[in-house]
């Protein structure tokens, strides 16, 4: 099940990756995750416009620290040309992967054209791929199994981009309008693969060992992609890698200190403050321990309520 993966001459330690995710896949905790046992962290997915007018949002997301190889980012557009320069850029230059994101349901990314919007223009979608892997640079794709319920479009479109010169595909198991929620069609994610000789991975309602081996066995995919279970507990990786899981009482205090030096104090207590809510998920008291989080003005607030709390449940162990 969990075994080193070739992506074109990429080669991973291991087949379990964390998933772009909007806001929260920055350095310290791609960093922990990579640690814990991920064989691949992404980079939050970054605008190609927002690289082209030169913004510094997107700067920051395409930090990368000397320790993280390889590197991988996701990127979201909907002009060929563009995003073809944007992958031939400088500030792309560090990264070994370069994934497209074809499938975010959020309705202002879909009203633009990108995302998920992209699986029903697949002559579009297409080009983009195309002209991206004409880079040079190692060109992914995730998407979804469809638009709607019923829609049956997954083995089609990975046909289409690996065809287009895509080297991986992620698929996540769920048509755009069921957003996160719902069963995942496993079904659909086989026929992907099954489709296509390039490595295929499989995305959505992996939480744990148990998820992960499911994922595997229906659909007999090359890895998984982790992406909502990682906010909740970044240690499902060592779970599924057969790692040590390293607890909150260990990993808080180190995440908020890193996250304070490289992007500020106000960031980090906010910050920080959302991922110490994150992690209480199902622990007792978990509101009054929430109210007190966000009333935290500073990030030495934040760090004395987390070693209340974590604290108290390394003791209990």
């Amino acid at each position: 099940m969990i075994h080193g993966l070739d992506i074109a001459g990429l080669k991973l330690e291991n087949n379990v990756f964390l998933a772009p995710m909007a806001g929260y896949t920055n350095y310290p905790f791609r960093k922990m995750c990579r640690e814990l046992g991920a064989g691949l962290a992404f980079n939050e997915m970054v605008s190609c416009k927002g690289l082209a007018f030169g913004s510094e949002e997107s700067k920051r997301i395409l930090y990368t620290g000397e320790d993280e190889s390889p590197k991988a980012v996701q990127l979201f557009g909907s002009v060929p040309v563009l995003m073809r320069a944007t992958c031939e850029s400088e500030e792309l230059a560090k990264f070994d992967l370069i994934d497209i994101n074809m499938g975010c349901p959020m309705p202002k990314i879909v009203r633009n054209g990108e995302g998920n919007a992209l699986m029903e223009n697949p002559k579009l979608a297409e080009q983009i791929v195309s002209e991206c892997a004409k880079s040079g640079k190692r060109i992914a794709v995730k998407f979804r199994v469809g638009v709607c319920e019923g829609d049956r479009r997954a083995a089609e479109f990975a046909k289409l981009c690996e065809g287009a010169g895509a080297c991986m595909i992620t698929v996540h198991g769920r048509t755009r309008d069921k957003i996160y929620a719902g069963p995942v069609d496993f079904e659909q994610i086989r026929e992907a693969k099954e489709a296509v000789k390039i490595p295929v991975i499989g995305n959505g309602g992996i939480w744990n060992d148990k998820d992960a081996r499911k994922m595997f066995d229906r659909t007999g995919v090359d890895g998984i992609m982790i992406a909502r279970a990682a906010l909740y507990r970044p240690q499902v990786f060592a779970e599924i890698a057969e790692r040590e899981e390293t607890p909150f009482a260990k990993l808080f205090p180190v995440q908020l200190q890193e996250t304070k030096e490289l992007y500020g104090e106000h960031f980090a207590c906010v910050f920080m403050r959302k991922m110490a809510a994150f992690y209480l998920k199902g622990r007792r008291g978990a509101a009054e321990w929430k109210r007190k989080l966000f009333s935290a003005e500073t990030s030495d607030d934040v760090a004395k309520y987390a070693a209340e709390i974590f604290g108290a449940e390394a003791a209990e162990e």
